[in-house]
């Protein structure tokens, strides 16, 4: 008999991948490095796109700054050519007070308001020669020390001129001799409210957008602030924080972005009004140049856009063309995995051929399984038909052969040949006992050794009893499952012990005869069979030896295909069978009935070449 197929293991779950490794993220990867070249080349466009725009920002903001700085220039320009000139002139005049003090104030009426005040100062410092004709005491001057020590044309700022009570931006030259002596400076004064009037447009390089002016800061080499537009006490707020004006005193014009002092963001554009003396900067809100300097957004953020837009496109496309489908094909190979059974949900019409191609070849492969699998069952089902008649036919042959020995027994007149077939009929029982148990197990890949041996037992105790001829039984079989080459030297193994126990069972003074038929599990793949049978008191007890009969030899055989080791023991008043042996495996039984079928086919084979 060969055994069923063994059951099937049960797939493994299916395990959760991770998000990196789906088929539409890794082509929205390689879409993403396909585009890279592109995105590179369109990020230096953009970077010299910046370039230009901030090319553009620049020389519109210097533009801005010269338009804004153009009056103020002119004034300090002309206020210092003004005090040039009139240091150059000036020796002729300082002999006549009068007529000194008449041409500063020409000077200053023809200026209409430009110049506060005009004033000569000697070496003394008392000045008579005055625009206002009032003498005037600057002997204490640092000014005048400093001019006489270096006569040097200079600009100072006077908070509050003591001519005129108000702050100025004073302008003064040395007056020289012929020999080239200090005879003294003239001084001209340009009222800081003339200089800080609003500089620069009202509106942004964006159209309706009122601003604030331009704030123009003019300042000397030194980094003394010399005007305001903003005025002076506001001048200081809006300056960079972080680079001191000294460092800004040089004759190239340039733009920068910067920090103020007043905390804001600005931007400075700075040039030289006089070269080498005085400078301005021109100071703007940062927003004013707000779309200029902003241009850097759009040239990098419109690449970065389109490349996060191609990812998004490559995934959709992923998704529409191809992933879609997969999981429509996964999820009828899950589907037939789990049921065996083939679903036609598929809906493969738009996928691409490749794809559809797939799904064919797998539906060609489910209906090739299915049909094979059906053809296994069917074979399978006529091999249990066929197994179950051949048991059916053995176990009717067996019967009739006890019954034939039942009918030589009633012919004969010796008692010990009576017995001796009484023994042969029980084993022949015993047979068909077994070859009923395997009619009803057939197509099973084991057989349960608790209902065929107590088949066995009943049949056994059936055939054994009667008027006079009772006993106590006791029977106690595990749920143990065998294959049928250990089932069947078992039973018979079973049939000998017990027609030996109920042979020599006698009464030990505690009531009937008692037998007792066991078979339990000691391991994992150990099982013992333990048969025993009380003895009378007194008469002499089974031997614990094996013997020469034909019981016993047998009994020794049937442990021999088993497989197993038997004890035997008598206590108190109790003979004890004790078989122990090993379950052997399916796999094991299968192998052993092909080594055995190899080893059949090989002597045939040598008998055939012999005859």
């Amino acid at each position: 008999m060969t055994p069923g197929p063994a059951p099937a293991t049960p797939a493994p779950a299916p395990q959760k991948r991770p998000f990196a490794q789906k088929l539409g993220v890794r082509l929205a990867f390689a879409f993403a490095i396909s585009l890279l070249p592109l995105g590179v080349i369109s990020g230096l466009q953009s970077q010299s796109l910046l370039e230009e725009a901030r090319a553009r920002s620049t020389a519109a903001l210097l533009g801005e700054t010269l338009l804004a700085a153009g009056p103020e220039a002119r004034l300090i320009r002309g206020a210092r050519v003004a005090a040039h000139a009139l240091a150059i002139t000036f020796p002729g005049l300082s002999r006549d007070p009068e007529q000194c003090s008449a041409a500063l104030r020409r000077l200053k009426d023809q200026s209409d308001g430009t110049y506060s005040f005009v004033v000569f100062v000697p070496r003394s410092g008392y000045a008579v020669c005055t625009s206002n004709g009032l003498p005037l005491d600057l002997s204490k001057s640092e000014r005048l020390q400093r001019m006489i020590e270096n006569p040097q044309p200079d600009t100072t700022v006077l908070p509050t001129a003591v001519a005129s009570g108000q702050s100025v931006l004073a302008f003064g030259h040395p007056v020289l001799d012929d020999a080239g002596g200090v005879l003294g400076y003239v001084s001209i004064s340009l009222p800081h409210s003339v200089l800080e009037a609003p500089k620069g447009p009202q509106t942004d390089l964006r159209p309706g957008n009122i601003l604030e002016p331009i704030t123009l800061i003019t300042f000397d080499s030194n980094g003394n602030v010399l005007t305001s537009s903003a005025g002076m006490e506001d001048a200081s707020s809006r300056l960079p924080i972080s680079i001191p004006l000294t460092d800004l005193t040089t004759n190239v014009a340039r733009t920068f972005t910067a920090m103020s002092n007043d905390g804001n963001e600005r931007i400075f554009a700075v040039f030289p009004l006089i070269e080498g003396s005085i400078f301005a900067i021109g100071s703007w809100p940062f927003y004013v140049a707000g779309d200029a300097f902003s241009l850097w957004v759009s040239p990098y953020l419109m690449p970065a856009l389109m490349w996060l837009a191609s990812l998004f496109v490559a995934m959709l496309a992923a998704e529409r063309l191809v992933t879609r489908h997969i999981r429509t094909l996964r999820r009828s190979i899950t589907a037939f995995a789990d049921s065996n059974q083939w679903t036609d949900d598929m809906n493969l019409g738009d996928a691409a051929v490749e794809l559809r191609d797939v799904g064919d070849a797998y539906q060609r492969m489910t209906y090739t399984i299915l049909h094979d699998e059906a053809e296994l069952e069917n074979m399978v089902h006529q091999r249990e038909v066929l197994l179950r008649e051949v048991h059916h036919r053995v176990k009717n042959n067996l019967q009739l052969i006890s019954s034939i020995i039942n009918m030589q027994m009633r012919q004969l007149h010796s008692r010990d040949a009576r017995n001796l077939m009484k023994g042969l009929q029980d084993r022949v029982m015993s047979l068909a006992t077994i070859h009923r148990g395997l009619y009803q197990t057939s197509g099973l890949a084991d057989v349960r050794a608790d209902e065929l041996l107590s088949d066995i037992v009943r049949q056994i105790l059936k055939m054994s009893t009667g008027p006079g001829r009772v006993f106590d039984v006791s029977a106690n079989f595990e749920d143990l499952r065998l294959t049928p080459d250990q089932a069947v030297p078992l039973s018979l193994l079973l049939t000998e012990a017990l027609t030996n126990a109920v042979k020599y069972a006698g009464h030990d003074g505690l009531g009937l005869p008692r037998i007792g038929i066991s078979l339990s599990r000691t391991g994992a793949t150990e099982a013992v069979l333990e048969v025993s049978n009380s003895v009378a008191s007194g008469s002499v007890p089974q031997s614990s030896e094996p013997g020469s009969g034909l019981g016993n030899k047998l009994l020794t055989a049937f442990g021999q295909q088993l497989g197993a080791t038997s004890t035997v023991s008598v206590e108190n008043n109790t003979y004890t069978l004790r078989v122990q042996f090993i379950v052997r495996s399916l796999a094991e039984a299968e192998a052993r009935t092909d080594t055995l079928a190899e080893a059949d086919a090989e002597s045939d084979a040598g008998d055939a070449t012999e005859s």
